[in-house]
Formats: structure tokens, sequence, C-alpha cells
């Protein structure tokens, strides 16, 4: 049995946050992807950059409301510099007229919805996962090897992460997926994770998850196990 465990250091920072969790199994590969469902995929993206405006109201990416809460929440806890939340670097992608592009199936769809709702989105292969999937403070040195990079750069101490027995599995918390762990063309299971820190944003959270898992069924033809929330009065789920 594998869990995902929000432990007690992340809700003593962030105790009104909540994190929507999708458990996705069996899903289909890049290369069976239909060329209509690729193309409604790629559709699919484009729209949410376009609709990504309506979350901006500022030029300056800071001063937006949905980038300023995660602005304030990484001054909770050590972050390597520079490190942002995913959705201001997509946001900001937006505000600069150079649209997300494609990468692969399962990622334009977590793209698609983090833009559409302005909310961080990430996706993980379960298969990789040795031991639970925590997210927590660390103590530091928590082994990570970075998307497209060739050495290491294990975590800080005080660092808030999502991390397993092997070591960090996405640093500064929704900040950068390590390889080890990271969806590629093949993966078959996935859990799928999206962050809210805003109290005042919950129902848009229910209604991204809702929209995403819809969208993993009918283009990846993925069976969804789990589809729940955790926050601090339910704070693990089995994923496993």
């Amino acid at each position: 049995m594998t869990k995902f465990i929000a432990e007690e250091s992340f809700w003593q920072l962030f105790p009104d946050a909540a994190i929507g969790i999708i458990v996705a199994r069996s899903l289909k590969g890049a290369a069976d992807v239909s060329e209509e469902d690729a193309a409604a995929i790629a559709s699919l993206l484009a729209e949410a950059n376009r609709a990504a405006d309506r979350h901006l109201t500022s030029n300056t990416t800071s001063q937006n409301e949905v980038v300023r809460v995660w602005r304030e929440a990484y001054q909770q806890f050590k972050t390597k510099k520079g490190a942002r939340c995913s959705i201001e670097n997509l946001l900001k992608r937006v505000l600069k007229g150079n649209p997300v592009g494609s990468i692969t199936p399962s990622v334009d769809i977590y793209n698609a919805i983090s833009l559409k709702y302005a909310l961080p989105v990430g996706g993980e292969d379960i298969d990789s996962f040795v031991g639970d999937f925590r997210l927590g403070i660390t103590e530091g040195g928590d082994a990570f090897l970075p998307i497209g990079e060739d050495a290491e750069d294990p975590t800080l101490p005080g660092e808030l992460c999502y991390r397993d027995d092997e070591g960090a599995v996405c640093r500064c918390w929704n900040w950068r997926d390590g390889q080890r762990s990271a969806l590629t063309d093949d993966s078959e299971n996935a859990i799928l994770v999206m962050e809210c820190v805003d109290p005042a944003r919950r129902a848009d959270l229910d209604a991204a998850l809702d929209e995403f898992a819809a969208l993993m069924e009918r283009y990846l033809g993925a069976h969804i196990v789990e589809r729940t929330i955790v926050d601090r009065a339910h704070p693990e789920v089995v994923i496993a």
C-alpha cells in the first residue's frame, strides 16, 4: 500500500490549504492517442492559454492575485534562489505573448487545466515511487536530479518539497520536477496533484478536479480510481 501524506510540518505553515488528488490508471501511451484526439488536446491547450487572460488584471506578473498568494506562500519556507510556483511561470508566458506549447498529451492536459483555473498542477508516475509520497518540510540533502539536467541538486534544510524514500520528487513545493518520477509518453499510472492556498478558491479547485478527471478519461482512456481533496482534517489518501 502506498499513500500520499501531507505531513504536519506542511499544515503548520498552511492550515487552510487544500490539495486535489487524482489517481489515474491504465493511461494510453502518447503513440496510442489518435490524431483526432491529439488535435483536440492541442486545441484545449490553445484555448486555455487564451482563457488565462481573465486571471491577469496587471501586466506585472506578481501583482495578479492568483500569483500574489503564491509569492506570499513561498516566503514561508526555504527556497532555492529564483524558485517560483509553477502557475506563475505559466502565466508569465501568457503575459509575454509566448503561449504554453505542446509537450505530451498528459502534460498538455494538465497545463490546460492549470492555465484555465490559474492553479498549479503537476503529475508524477506512481510506479516510480519508493515508499509513501509525502509533502512536508525536509532536513535537506534529499537526492534530486532535475528534469533536463545532468547534475544532482539536493534539497535545502527547511525546504518544503514532495518526496519519497528515494529522494525528492518536486522541489520547493511545486517549482520543479525531477527526472526519476516525471510522467513520460509511456507512463501508465499517474498521480495528478493540484494545490490551492486561497480558501476562497476551494470551489475552483473542485471544478478543476472534475474537469481534469473527465479529460483524462476521455482522451487518455484513464481509469480514475481516486479523486479527492486532502486538507488538514483529511491529510492522507491511499494511492496504490
